[in-house]
């Protein structure tokens, strides 16, 4: 989980340099991991860069923000577990809608489920 973090601290640290080379840290708090495993960090730019995360052994939830060098604010919050990495955000890609033929399918399938193979006999 500190790879994590590092590598979004470079990304944001990248993103600054690109922004405001005198940029200042206006708040830093740091929980570091305690004997179970649990940790939470923030910290907030003055070019407008935020970042916080907690997270324990089962995973973390965060997010973080930044001013791309074109002025336009970009927000993501994630999760990170089992289930792998899980960003949000309204500028991330989105997959298409599903074809109105494969909704039919799904409820007609649905509606006529297969005959229970288990009291076949």
């Amino acid at each position: 989980m500190f790879k994590l973090f590092v590598l979004t601290a470079l990304v944001a640290f990248a993103y600054a340099d690109n922004i405001n080379k005198d940029a200042e840290v206006l708040s830093f708090k740091n929980d570091p991991a305690d004997a179970e495993g649990n940790y939470a960090y923030a910290f907030e730019t003055s070019n407008g860069i935020q970042q916080q995360e907690a997270g324990n052994p089962a995973g973390v939830a965060g997010s973080y923000e930044f001013v791309s060098p074109e002025g336009e604010k970009f927000f993501v919050s994630y999760t990170a577990d089992e289930n792998g990495f899980q960003p949000v955000g309204d500028h991330l890609p989105t997959p298409p809608p599903v074809p109105e033929a494969i909704l039919k399918a799904l409820e007609y399938i649905a509606a006529h489920p297969p005959a229970d193979e288990t009291h076949r006999k």
